[in-house]
């Protein structure tokens, strides 16, 4: 009886150090496989006939000399379904929009303008 206790005890410690250890590599392939994906958070904000954007990019970096490890792209930016410009930064202005509803669309690229897969749209109201 007493060595049925000994190896109850040392089965589950040993199952749960597997567990453990098992753990861990997930979380660590989820983490990597999160860098590994790209996302887009935007905010934008409307002063008169201007709208001010804020990118948060993850997976890409905006840098060129950064082309080591990460990827490296830009921000394209079609206004009402045509592309008007491209930027590599996280924070610009589209300016002198005409009075009215506009759709905004950023499309992450990279360097030879082979879209990443990552969108983000919306809209933005001009006063008159």
């Amino acid at each position: 009886m007493k060595r049925y206790i000994e190896i109850t005890i040392l089965s589950i410690f040993f199952v749960g150090i597997l567990s453990g250890f098992q753990e861990s590599t997930v979380l660590a392939k989820v983490s990597e496989y999160s860098e590994k994906t790209p996302s887009l958070h935007v905010q934008s904000r409307t002063k008169g006939n201007n709208v001010f954007v804020e990118c948060v990019l993850s997976g890409i970096s905006f840098r060129q000399s950064e082309q080591n490890d990460r990827k490296v792209g830009k921000l394209v930016i079609w206004l009402d379904g045509k592309r008007t410009k491209e930027v590599n930064s996280a924070a610009f202005i589209i300016k002198d929009l005409p009075p009215g509803e506009h759709s905004v669309k950023l499309e992450v690229v990279d360097l030879k303008n082979v879209p990443y897969g990552v969108t983000q749209e919306f809209l933005v109201n001009i006063p008159k």
